[in-house]
């Protein structure tokens, strides 16, 4: 238990409360989580499989209705074949991580993963009695991979590489050549791929690209995906992951041995998701990435603040060395007298510090008003 780690932004949002409670008015931009409802017709679908009598066990994959329309739209967006025998249901998007892990790494193994990136990852890797292999995520590659690095850090004790694109916490999307040179580099090596394409749908500029649709690699590679972030699901808890029916086999024996399957109206919800109307799903990113633009335009003009513009999910990572403080501390200066929560870079890994991570999943108005804060104490370390 005492190699699991936690993620910050709750411990964050408790400290937060905590101010809350003692009457202090605090904008959240801590918390990764979209701030719109869940569309109505998605909404409506759950409610009718309530009415309907989808409150019983379902099968442990996931209903093959389903699963099967969860192939159809990775195969078309992705341009691999799928189909139902290589989706596995979830409640969220975490077991996938949680349950290919445990089917695939042994200890000693070496697992290659981002840094700075979603902190469970490392927390599992450590827990599985595995060697964690940061590759650093650079600023002046749109924070991306050194791909000399990535490939020195190959070696014959890797069994997983992990990707994320676009990437939290920084925004950034792998460029498609970038892919298509780690793809070359994997294809023929034993390593799976864990390819987290939870924001797939949220994107600004260029539509990102999956390890998985290159040549040779669809058989090697784990696709996450889910309804949390583009549905604006995350209380649903319904998460899928599409890969070769020999590890799909093993997930499921996973999931039958801790939650059996995933409750069934939510299932019902998700389907009416994936085929029914996308235009909510667009006019969230719109607007995503106009409080993008002006959180991004508000943080560099704050002395010591430099932030690159994300091309993807929803958070701005700006560079903060510039206020010659540790941004651990400064994050603490920004939530406890300008009333901001924010997360420390650092709390991504040890390539994070000197970052921090502010989630724009809130309105424009308090976006504004929350840089306005930040830069009334700026004085604070000029």
């Amino acid at each position: 238990m005492s190699r699991l780690q936690t993620e910050s932004a709750f411990e964050v949002l408790a400290k937060a409360r905590a101010l809350e409670a003692k009457g202090q008015r605090v904008i959240h931009l801590e918390i990764g989580e979209p701030d719109f409802p869940t569309p109505r017709h998605i909404v409506e679908a759950g409610k009718q499989a309530l009415e309907e009598g989808w409150t019983k066990y379902g099968p442990t994959p996931g209903f093959p209705e389903f699963r099967e329309a969860i192939a159809a739209e990775v195969a078309r967006t992705r341009g691999i074949t799928a189909a139902a025998e290589n989706v596995c249901v979830v409640p969220g998007g975490k077991p996938i991580i949680f349950f290919t892990m445990l089917a695939l790494v042994e200890p000693g193994d070496e697992v290659i993963f981002p840094d700075p990136s979603f902190p469970i990852y490392e927390s599992m890797i450590r827990y599985l009695e595995a060697v964690p292999v940061p590759v650093p995520l650079l600023e002046r590659r749109g924070f991306s991979f050194d791909l000399d690095v990535f490939r020195d850090r190959l070696s014959s004790k890797t069994k997983l590489v992990i990707l994320n694109s676009p990437a939290n916490p920084t925004g950034g999307v792998i460029p498609k050549d970038d892919l298509a040179q780690m793809a070359a580099m994997l294809r023929e090596r034993e390593a799976m791929v864990l390819s987290d394409e939870i924001y797939r749908r949220i994107w600004y500029d260029a539509e990102p690209s999956s390890i998985a649709s290159f040549d040779g690699m669809p058989e090697k590679t784990i696709i996450l995906d889910g309804f949390s972030k583009t549905y604006a699901m995350t209380g649903w808890r319904l998460g899928y992951g599409v890969m070769p029916v020999w590890l799909a086999n093993a997930v499921n024996m996973l999931t039958v041995n801790s939650n059996s399957c995933t409750a069934s109206f939510t299932q019902r919800a998700g389907l009416a998701a994936l085929t029914g109307p996308q235009d909510g799903v667009t006019a969230m990113v719109a607007e995503f990435r106009q409080r993008r633009d002006a959180i991004v335009k508000g943080l560099n003009e704050i002395p010591g603040f430099t932030c690159v513009v994300p091309p993807g999910a929803f958070y701005a990572f700006p560079n903060v060395t510039g206020t010659g403080m540790p941004s651990r501390a400064l994050a603490d200066l920004i939530l406890n007298e300008g009333g901001v929560a924010c997360l420390n870079g650092g709390s991504f890994g040890q390539h994070g510090d000197g970052y921090l991570r502010f989630s724009y999943a809130n309105s424009l108005p308090n976006i504004l008003e929350a840089i306005d804060r930040i830069r009334s104490i700026s004085h604070r370390w000029q």
